[in-house]
């Protein structure tokens, strides 16, 4: 696709629709005879059952949870009358607005479908159960939701398209209706840039571009792909993706203050390393879920294999925590709801903080269920024997630094005796002197007033005091009296500092554990509130994802082998277990979703009634499968997709297609993505040779310039996901382009197009620095395509291409290769050198200092440099 320079103003604004509406979990079906299962007990579960089914005292003792105990009724009589819906009291209600009481009303549509149940005898789609359990209750058709059921394995579709090289284009293929088939595969610089930033988040070196433009055959792909995954860079792109749903942040949160979180770095370099080594995935979930179960008692010092375990677990000390500053049981109970939320949301698919208050009103989880999870959680985050983020910090001091700590404070404290001994000596020789001023007795009766403690001191003692204040000495005052006796005082605060200085550096975990056989009682609140607790739950899971007729799925007991209750690794395990269908199927959906823009199911974080349902149901067990097949290995997941044509394709649009499927919800072509906030500001360092590659480490702190705008102290080199997130200071040129800034955690980032993107990109320091340093770098490089072929024949003023050494012409060029990864074609020079020349000759006549000591021609290159970094090209990968 050829590209051309065109307004900066609108190279960074794309056409980006907005979101697809989820359709309403509860709309009747329409043309269909209604039944009570499917289409009258979601209306009753989302306005109804709060009053009558949930609670145990039903409001009218009317219960709605089933048919029959619909038509049975309550103290009024019968609700309905099966096949006469004038007769029926709950339809009069409702159409006169007295159901559901306050401002909430049934909308004419649902109040049709009731009045059709009614006229239709009120069926059902089977027999019902002779019970239906606590609360709202599950049903067997509510049981029958897709999310739910066990992970299927679907034979592979027998597809006759060539192009199909493996099974996940077959799955693809055969889902699609008829006139959409597979587009051909993207140019190979096209495969190679979506590959390597997919990937690494960073272009391609030079010399990678070089070998596989040579040999763009399948063989060489698969090599890239290999490449790219065993690149060091890929620990930190996919880091970033986990710590979006762990709701990774370097400060408190939950209140004004903020404060930083020292060590949540470690955290973040755990991930880092993890994604980089390929930890399989369950394993890594154990590890964040129960690493300090795993990793048992300090026996002397913490082992490498203890630390990588403990700090593991700040996955779930992640949520914003600000009980230091407010620690009151409103926030206290905060933090554990939202370490459930990110829990929930990353791992299982369905919000439980619905349930939080009262039974789901849409999917089938009961309170208790949340509440049964709550309880996996509460022996190490108990509400009512709390520990504050300090408290919770876990040392990393070895006997051998403990020991040599002691020594060296024993040296500071001698020396502070030293100090006090001085101190008193010097107090006394000041207070005699100041005493020789008054004559005796006044003299005497000063000296026992002031060495008189002054809790003991008389009225008298006081009064004489405050009438002679001279005499009121203390260490602070000191200097006035004795200048010399001060400044030998200090001397020795200064010995003391150094020597405590020498203490071996302590650092700390930001560690989930648990205190030795503490296991607290979880209660139901009712509705929600803390104050006020019903009846006590035992861990558990889901009672929907448990055998009909078994109940919830009760966890083992307290494990003895371990000094904990062991509740968290046994939750852990049941994640990962053929007994949990869903943590198989959200991972694969979220690995499809970074690859793809879009998830198989688009709501990666919901996999109940509001959310989506997947487009490609076989597709989605089928990687949930291989994830199981291949020992829950990302790499060898994220392989398995990217060697697929369905991934390989051109993103080139087809207006015969897009009439069939504009949204592209059948992968009959590749999706233009932007690239995230971090891979815009690192892909700039990159081209600009001014990125650093050094891996973990603590975070770089932001600042603020004389507007308050947040920003990445200049200069820095590290990569962004080194750069401190704080959640009251999200940095601006990453906030503005959707990078999260961390409420609870981000469940999957928008990608908006907004005026603020290009402002930022014309106007900030940023990136105007790093135009600066690509116009640098092309001029010392470009000598070396002086002479290239590309640079022959292009039609421009012969003086223009002399100018500077090396021309101008050749820098242009030299940038644009260095910018995009390719080669600048000839209009795309001669458009380049039309802009250099009238760029060179408005500077030369304007009056207005150019930035640092750049002359027009040095400016000249440095704007066409910006224009490259701020361009679609730049921005977006295909």
């Amino acid at each position: 696709m050829k590209r051309k320079i065109v307004s900066i103003l609108l190279l960074v604004l794309g056409a980006v629709g907005p979101p697809a509406r989820t359709a309403d979990p509860i709309a009747p079906s329409s043309g269909v005879t209604p039944v009570f299962e499917r289409d009258i007990r979601p209306i009753f579960r989302a306005y109804c059952l709060d009053c009558h089914g949930a609670a145990k005292k039903k409001k009218g003792s009317l219960d709605l949870r089933l048919a029959r105990l619909t038509r049975l009724g309550g103290k009024s009589g019968a609700a309905i009358v099966p096949g006469e819906p004038a007769r029926s009291l709950l339809l009069k209600r409702v159409r006169e607005g007295e159901m559901p009481p306050g401002e909430i009303r049934l909308d004419s549509e649902k109040i049709a479908v009731l009045e059709r149940w009614i006229a239709g005898g009120a069926k059902t789609s089977g027999p019902e159960p002779d019970t239906i359990g606590e609360g709202i209750g599950i049903t067997a058709h509510e049981r029958d939701f897709w999310s739910l059921q066990p992970i299927v394995r679907s034979p592979v579709p027998s597809v006759d398209d060539p192009r199909a090289r493996t099974d996940i284009d077959a799955f693809v293929v055969n889902a699609m209706p008829d006139g959409l088939s597979l587009s051909p595969d993207a140019r190979p610089l096209t495969l190679l840039l979506r590959a390597s930033f997919d990937l690494t988040g960073l272009p391609p070196d030079h010399d990678v571009v070089d070998e596989f433009l040579a040999d763009p055959s399948d063989a060489a792909y698969e090599r890239l792909v290999d490449r790219l995954l065993s690149s060091p860079a890929f620990g930190e792109r996919w880091s970033r993706h986990w710590l979006d749903v762990a709701g990774y942040a370097d400060s408190e949160g939950g209140s004004n203050r903020d404060g930083i979180r020292p060590w949540a770095y470690k955290y973040r370099d755990y991930v880092i390393r993890s994604m980089g080594h390929d930890v399989p995935l369950d394993r890594f979930l154990t590890e964040q879920l129960a690493g300090d179960e795993l990793a048992g008692t300090k026996d002397g010092d913490w082992t490498e294999r203890q630390i990588e375990l403990l700090t593991a677990t700040g996955f779930l000390r992640m949520a914003a925590d600000g009980t230091r500053d407010r620690n009151s049981s409103e926030f206290r109970n905060a933090v554990v709801a939202d370490t459930l939320k990110i829990v929930s949301s990353s791992l299982l698919g369905f919000s439980l903080a619905c349930a939080q208050c009262h039974d789901h009103r849409y999917d089938p989880i009961l309170q208790t269920d949340y509440y049964a999870v709550r309880a996996i959680f509460e022996p190490a985050l108990d509400w009512k024997s709390w520990r504050t983020p300090e408290q919770r910090g876990v040392s990393l001091y070895t006997r051998a630094d403990r020991q040599a700590a002691e020594r060296i404070e024993s040296q500071a404290q001698t020396l502070a005796r030293e100090k006090e001994a001085k101190q008193s000596r010097y107090m006394a020789e000041a207070l005699t002197k100041e005493l020789e001023k008054y004559e005796a007795p006044l003299r005497g009766s000063l000296r026992r007033a002031y060495e008189t403690p002054a809790g003991k001191r008389t009225e008298e003692d006081n009064a004489l005091l405050k009438r002679y204040p001279s005499v009121n000495l203390h260490p602070g005052v000191l200097y006035q009296y004795d200048q010399k006796a001060a400044d030998d005082l200090k001397t020795y605060d200064k010995r003391i500092a150094d020597v405590r200085a020498t203490k071996p550096a302590e650092e700390f975990v930001r560690a989930l554990t648990e205190p030795p056989a503490h296991t607290p009682t979880t209660f139901r609140f009712h509705r929600g509130d803390h104050r006020e607790p019903r009846e006590a739950v035992s861990p558990g899971t889901l009672t929907a994802l448990s055998p009909v007729g078994a109940g919830r799925a009760v966890l083992p007991g307290n494990d003895a082998n371990l000094p904990t209750t062991g509740r968290r690794l046994a939750f852990a395990r049941w994640l990962s277990s053929e007994h949990n269908p869903t943590t198989a199927r959200v991972l694969a959906n979220r690995i499809w979703m970074h690859l793809f823009g879009r998830g198989l199911v688009a709501t990666p974080s919901d996999f109940g009634k509001l959310g989506s349902k997947p487009t490609h149901p076989e597709l989605l067990d089928a990687l949930a499968l291989s994830l199981y097949e291949s020992g829950w290995s990302l790499k060898r997941s994220l392989r398995s997709i990217m060697l697929s044509t369905v991934y390989r394709q051109s993103s080139r649009r087809d207006p015969d297609r897009d009439t069939i499927d504009r949204s592209n919800l059948y992968y009959w072509r590749q999706s233009v993505r932007r690239l995230d906030a971090e891979v815009v500001r690192d892909r700039m360092l990159a081209v600009t040779a001014k990125l650093g590659r050094s891996l973990w480490g603590p975070a770089v702190a932001v600042t603020e310039d004389e507007t308050g705008q947040v920003l990445v102290p200049p200069g820095t080199r590290r990569r962004s996901v080194y750069v401190q997130s704080r959640r009251s200071q999200p940095v601006a040129l990453l906030e503005v382009f959707d990078a999260p800034v961390m409420v609870t955690n981000c469940e999957r980032r928008s990608s908006s197009t907004v005026a603020t993107q290009s402002l930022m990109l014309l106007n900030g320091a940023f990136v105007l620095e790093q135009a600066a340093a690509l116009a640098d770098r092309a001029r010392r490089e470009a000598v070396d395509i002086v002479n290239a072929p590309i640079l022959a024949g292009v039609e421009v003023d012969v003086a223009l291409s002399k100018i500077d050494t090396p021309p101008i012409l050749a820098q242009a060029a030299t940038a644009w290769q260095l910018a995009y990864q390719r080669p600048a074609g000839r209009e795309e020079l001669r458009l380049a050198a039309s802009f250099l020349r009238r760029q060179i000759d408005t500077l030369t006549r304007s009056p207005r200092k150019l930035p640092g000591a750049r002359g027009p021609t040095e400016q000249a290159i440095s704007n066409l440099c910006h224009m490259l970094l701020v361009s679609n090209e730049f921005l977006y990968v295909e």
